[in-house]
């Protein structure tokens, strides 16, 4: 494994192969190893691709359950150097990585979006004056100036005329857009 260093390609995602039903064990120990040994400059993210399904039983009741997408596998944001692959590779419960060999192959930009592992966000197109259309949600066809962007929080404040009255509103920043 001594060529990993030579080949590093910055942070990628990869696909750590793990006994089924050890996900959270894996997911767990990577964290607390990244905690307690520093690692965060090579080791980023750990994810486990889910999914919530609400389902019914015969009594009528709804439960919300979460589903794993891909069972016996966690997804690993890491930089690939011999010291990060050993640390992960040797967690209990971790079989290796997926890629020829043992040559872990990163995750295509088409497949990290697919399983929706990193969520990327462009900065609001639209600055503090500008006129604001709510496309949806509760305020959707409201428009309106506006007034602030939490970039933390990734909602905007927009001062809407509604009635000859200005009413200030709060709205995620991915339900509007420039208004025409």
């Amino acid at each position: 494994m001594s060529n990993l260093n030579e080949k590093n390609l910055g942070p990628r995602w990869y696909v750590a192969h793990t006994y089924t039903g050890y996900e959270n064990k894996v997911k767990a120990s990577i964290e607390k190893i990244v905690e307690n040994r520093g690692l965060g400059h090579l080791i980023y993210d750990v994810h486990i691709p889910t999914e919530t399904v609400v389902t019914v039983n015969d009594k009528g009741e709804e439960k919300i359950v979460e589903n794993k997408l891909m069972p016996g596998y966690v997804l690993v944001k890491m930089t690939m150097t011999d010291e990060s692959w050993h640390v992960v590779r040797n967690i209990t419960g971790v079989t290796g990585f997926v890629g020829p060999g043992s040559e872990p192959t990163p995750l295509t930009e088409d497949e990290v979006d697919m399983f929706n592992v990193e969520v990327r966000t462009e900065g609001p197109k639209f600055a503090i004056g500008d006129m604001i259309e709510v496309i949806s949600g509760v305020f959707q066809g409201f428009k309106g100036k506006l007034q602030s962007i939490n970039e933390e929080t990734k909602q905007v404040m927009i001062l809407a005329s509604k009635e000859k009255r200005d009413i200030p509103i709060l709205v995620d920043i991915k339900d509007v857009r420039a208004a025409e």
